[in-house]
């Protein structure tokens, strides 16, 4: 007869998906009849907006556009001009267990740009792009937790109480912000926007009933070209504070939040050099994870009789460390000559790579730094450099680790001999999971036309324990259980009788 076993519904999300695409994206323009021709490129910087995420039965597809403002002086006139580019990308990651029903992140990236004059009215200009994406699948399984069966039958289970680590909410939410913000009294009234940065930080979330608060800011950096064709810029603070429906989570959850653009319009307003018009087009994308502790039925036998039980292996993860750890880089770049004034400085992150030796775990990010800079002689330049950035964590063999790097905050720039002296922090933010694998019981059936034991066997044996050996398999051994064993050997409940001669006492049929 089979035996009635209760379940333990599990519901989440698997992680089919962590990867990291990237792709070159090139684009040939004109130079606009309004804007003057090109006589020098001075700085390219590009970022990216993200657009649609999909996911399809074994494959997932991202898309949006990677736009990048180039500079440049132009041939027969004074400052620094502009010329906007507009790239779309998209890409796509093969996975089997990828399906209709996934949740898709993704944060895109632009590794470096890059911008060359075809002739004075056209150019080339290249990116490089990097998107993270991660695909959640749901997840809904039943574990076997004990066994419903009569007394009459004998059947003794052991149970182990588990805890698992993952994923069990993936939400996202799209909002707008939209403000005009005018230029301090201390800088000069503008001519011309040149170029925007968008910095986007989660300073704090908490989940609140099914309520995910979550509050931070859009940092902005303006640089403009002034009524005196100087260049200029000014940052600007934009906090930002928004509710999320959530589900299946606890308040004590840990929350992975990334705020990303989807759309960042900067526009100066007619007439008015100190005022401008900021949109921004914003989604937040939350994976929320907490550990959960259940029963899992590992094993079962009767003492009457012949039982058959068949086991499935689980696998859980267990979490190993989930943190953030900032490191500063200081470097020099180069060969740049005498530097008289830096205009501008920035850097992005590029791959990032793991190593391990021993139970150190090594990531090392890239970062390329650059510097816009102006020479005593009022000649600008631009300087690039391609560093790298170790972390060492110790983590021990055998677990996983994703991680994804960012630079927090601005970067520090100032002439030195010989160079540009740059600083910056590297934040990595890293998950490190261990998986472990329980095997318990799917199914069992037991045999009430075949009792165990026998008229002819001895009611009691005497049995060396053997060290680390549990009086649970003693028991199940001799047909008898752990609870008698200890009886008749006064024993306390959790003795560990290793190396001592017990008495079994051995049920009969």
């Amino acid at each position: 007869m089979e035996l009635e076993l209760e379940q333990t519904q599990l519901s989440g999300y698997e992680a089919v998906l962590d990867t990291t695409v990237f792709q070159e994206e090139t684009l040939e323009m004109i130079v606009p009849d309004a804007c003057p021709d090109i006589l020098n490129i001075v700085d390219t910087e590009g970022w990216a907006e993200l657009g649609s995420r999909e996911a399809m039965e074994g494959r997932a597809e991202v898309s949006g556009t990677v736009r990048a403002a180039v500079l440049y002086l132009p041939d027969g006139a004074d400052g620094m001009r502009r010329l906007e580019v507009a790239i779309p990308f998209a890409c796509a990651m093969e996975e089997r267990r990828v399906n209709g029903r996934c949740g898709v992140t993704a944060v895109p990236r632009v590794e470096w740009a890059e911008t060359r004059v075809l002739n004075p009215r056209k150019v080339l200009v290249r990116v490089s792009l990097a998107v993270d994406v991660q695909a959640y699948a749901p997840l809904e399984d039943n574990v076997s937790s004990a066994v419903v069966c009569p007394p009459e039958y004998g059947v003794e289970q052991l149970s182990e109480t588990c805890r698992s680590y993952g994923v069990v909410c993936v939400q996202e939410k799209p909002f707008t912000f939209s403000d005009d913000i005018s230029l301090p009294g201390n800088r000069p009234e503008a001519a011309e926007l040149l170029k925007q940065r968008l910095s986007l930080v989660c300073s704090e979330s908490k989940v609140i009933g099914n309520k995910l608060i979550f509050k931070g800011s859009a940092n902005l950096q303006i640089f403009y070209r002034s009524t005196d064709n100087s260049l200029c810029d000014s940052s600007f603070e934009l906090p930002f504070s928004q509710i999320m429906e959530v589900s299946g989570a606890g308040e004590e959850c840990d929350c992975t939040l990334d705020v990303v653009s989807a759309g960042t319009q900067c526009a100066l307003e007619s007439g008015d050099g100190r005022t401008i018009h900021v949109s921004l087009e914003l989604l937040a994308q939350s994976v929320l994870r907490e550990e959960r502790s259940f029963q899992v039925l590992t094993d079962l036998y009767s003492t009457a009789y012949a039982l058959e039980a068949a086991a499935a292996p689980r696998r859980m993860d267990r979490l190993v460390d989930c943190s953030a750890k900032t490191l500063a880089l200081r470097e020099v770049l180069e060969d740049v000559g005498m530097a008289d004034r830096i205009l501008d400085a920035y850097a992005s992150i590029g791959r990032v790579t793991q190593s391990r030796e021993g139970g150190k775990l090594t990531l090392e990010a890239e970062a390329v730094v650059t510097a816009v800079y102006q020479r005593e002689n009022g000649e600008i330049g631009c300087a690039a450099r391609r560093f790298r950035m170790p972390c060492v964590l110790e983590l021990p063999a055998g677990c996983t680790c994703s991680c994804r790097c960012r630079c927090p905050e601005p970067v520090f720039a100032s002439p030195t001999t010989g160079g540009i002296e740059v600083r910056l922090p590297v934040e990595f933010r890293y998950l490190a999971l261990r998986q472990e694998e329980v095997r318990g019981v799917a199914s069992a059936s037991l045999n009430t036309e075949a009792p165990r034991g026998g008229e002819d066997q001895p009611s009691i044996v005497l049995r060396m324990v053997e060290r680390g050996e549990r009086l649970w398999d003693i028991a199940k051994c001799y047909g008898t259980t752990a609870a008698e064993i200890r009886r008749a050997n006064a024993l306390e409940e959790n003795a560990a009788p290793d190396g001592q001669l017990l008495l079994i006492p051995r049920k009969r049929a």
